[in-house]
């Protein structure tokens, strides 16, 4: 594929990984010192690529992560999970104690959920363990007309009460490991109402919010919602509107979290595999009539267990 300078930043070289959704990005050291211009020609290139990719950051550590993070906005720890320690807002992300195996976009059980994530490479299988993203603007986009009618009106209810959807079931995985994540996972119970098809703030797309929070489509019979959200669900994660990347150590996968959805590939077994994870806060979604997402219940099942240790 071609290579070209980003707008208004003519070292920034991008290589588009398909034709919908990805690039990579050359010739960047990341860090909390890039220039306010670098920051808006990244900002940029994401909203048109939607995942950007940059390779042999190493150098990178806990600190310069968040760092780098704090350029696009203010960090945001998971609402469930504590953060690693010594950190206030890394995700560890242990393939040895879940595998997040199932189609979502970052904690959109919560109503503001955040609009950027920012994933690092530490410990990579020597094969296997991909993610995979997919395109919900383009995925809107290439729906029918009578479609994008129907979803424009719809409206799901989102939560984390059902962990297992998300992290899938693994017949080789630790029991006691995977009861402790589901238990941390579960402490807070979100329930959010989002539109089906949200405004993006930053391009004016639209764009579908799915993936494995959702409980159920509002306002029809279970066996509707059922068909509605396959239906719906099937068009974000089409090969068309997806892109899959082979992590090396000290790689950074930096997505728009308001257009995406990702799922990470159970492929390989008992070999380590850890990344982390910042998250930029987002904003409440807004429907294509002018309604807000709206919190509709928040239940502490266990706060000595969700206490995050900082």
């Amino acid at each position: 594929m071609s290579t070209q300078a980003s707008p208004g930043y003519s070292d920034l070289l991008i290589r588009p990984v398909t034709g919908r959704i990805g690039a990579e990005v050359s010739r960047l050291r990341l860090s909390g010192d890039l220039d306010r211009a670098t920051v808006d020609a990244i900002r940029q290139t994401l909203y048109r690529y939607k995942v950007l990719f940059f390779r042999g950051q190493q150098h990178l550590d806990e600190p310069g992560q968040e760092a780098f993070g704090r350029l696009f906005g203010d960090l945001v720890p998971h609402p469930t999970i504590p953060s690693l320690k010594g950190t206030q807002n890394v995700l560890d992300v242990d393939g040895a104690d879940a595998r997040a195996s199932s189609w979502h976009t970052d904690v959109t059980f919560v109503d503001a959920y955040p609009q950027i994530s920012i994933l690092r490479g530490l410990v990579i299988p020597e094969y296997g363990g991909d993610t995979v993203w997919a395109n919900t603007a383009a995925a809107y986009q290439s729906l029918t007309p009578h479609l994008r009618d129907l979803a424009d009106n719809l409206w799901a209810l989102h939560s984390n009460g059902n962990s297992s959807a998300y992290v899938g079931f693994r017949p080789s995985g630790k029991p006691d490991a995977l009861k402790r994540y589901h238990q941390v996972f579960t402490s807070t119970v979100y329930e959010t109402q989002h539109p089906l098809v949200r405004v993006h703030p930053g391009t004016g797309e639209r764009a579908l919010i799915l993936g494995q929070f959702v409980q159920k489509i509002l306002g029809v019979s279970a066996a509707d919602s059922s068909h509605l959200f396959a239906l719906f669900q099937g068009h974000a994660t089409r090969l068309e509107n997806t892109m899959r990347w082979r992590w090396a150590v000290g790689d950074v996968a930096m997505w728009d979290n308001r257009a995406t959805q990702h799922t990470a590939v159970d492929d390989y077994g008992d070999r380590p595999r850890v990344l982390r994870r910042v998250t930029v806060a987002g904003d409440v979604p807004i429907s294509v009539d002018g309604k807000n997402s709206v919190l509709r219940n928040k239940v502490s099942s266990a706060p000595d267990i969700a206490t995050t240790d900082h």
